[in-house]
């Protein structure tokens, strides 16, 4: 565990297990090759989350990418989330370009520059899959928050997720069926990715959760700057709980109460609505 500039790197004891086979097998340099790629990876995370004022808690290293913990996630707009998740892939193609500029002028050999450029590809490309916790499933969820409440973008994640996890390790045990070798790596990714997701979809709930407990924030300051607000109606005695989970990520909203001959009963702006969930878990008051 290192701690530098307020973050916490720590490696996953998956990565910890593939060095000490790599220190075993005698392919030590390429997996640290494939750790600093991983680390140059991470920190175009860490830079433009930084640049937009997050604070980045723990940032855990995998060997197909990493897992950066942040304070910030439900108060940024979907855009920086999406942003910083691109910051990811976009240094691999940064290292790719680089390594192809270092073979022009001599300085890398063919062959040390096309593992090079194979191993950025890679991870890259892997961590563009539209997984959770890789960049990719990060900026589904970013862009489904445009167009979908954030309870929403929540289920569509998981599940999502799920899906392409499962697609992975069925993609690994096809040549078992036509006389090949099941590709223990990808099987094994596959069913850690879909594990990870399936614990993703069971803590939904507490995601929300703590995406409530944070909107006040981002409620005081569109309150400052001034917004637009979003309306919802729905009928008196809807749950509270169905009620906040039509809130929408970037949006501030007034729910709109109306009585059984279609009038306006009741205006509420989200943040008493939230209040009264809080002190009534679950509850049907308006």
């Amino acid at each position: 565990m290192i701690k530098w500039g307020g973050t916490v790197y720590t490696l996953h004891p998956l990565f910890i297990l593939l060095l000490a086979m790599a220190a075993v097998t005698g392919y030590i340099l390429e997996l640290l090759t494939l750790f600093v790629i991983v680390i140059v990876h991470e920190m175009g995370h860490v830079t433009v989350a930084r640049m937009f004022g997050w604070t980045i808690t723990e940032v855990k290293l995998l060997p197909f990418g990493g897992v950066a913990e942040t304070e910030d996630g439900s108060l940024a707009p979907a855009w920086q989330e999406w942003l910083v998740m691109a910051a990811g892939p976009l240094q691999n193609g940064i290292m790719i370009g680089l390594a192809l500029l270092f073979e022009q002028w001599g300085w890398w050999e063919s062959a040390w520059t096309n593992d090079f450029i194979r191993a950025n590809a890679f991870i890259g490309l892997f961590n563009l899959l539209p997984v959770l916790p890789l960049d990719g499933g990060r900026m589904l969820q970013a862009a489904a928050s445009l167009w979908f409440s954030y309870y929403k973008t929540l289920l569509i994640g998981a599940r999502v997720s799920m899906a392409v996890s499962a697609a992975i390790a069925v993609y690994s045990i096809i040549p078992l069926f036509t006389g090949g070798k099941v590709n223990l790596n990808l099987l094994m990714l596959g069913l850690f990715l879909l594990w990870s997701n399936w614990e993703e979809w069971k803590n939904v709930p507490y995601r929300f959760l703590r995406f409530l407990m944070a909107r006040p924030a981002r409620l005081r300051k569109w309150e400052r700057s001034g917004c637009l607000g979003r309306p919802i109606v729905a009928e008196n005695g809807w749950p509270l709980s169905g009620l906040l989970r039509l809130l929408r990520r970037d949006e501030y909203h007034f729910i709109y109460v109306m009585d059984p001959e279609g009038a306006i009963k009741r205006i509420i702006p989200e943040q008493r609505a939230i209040d009264a969930y809080f002190d009534e878990p679950g509850g049907r008051r308006k």
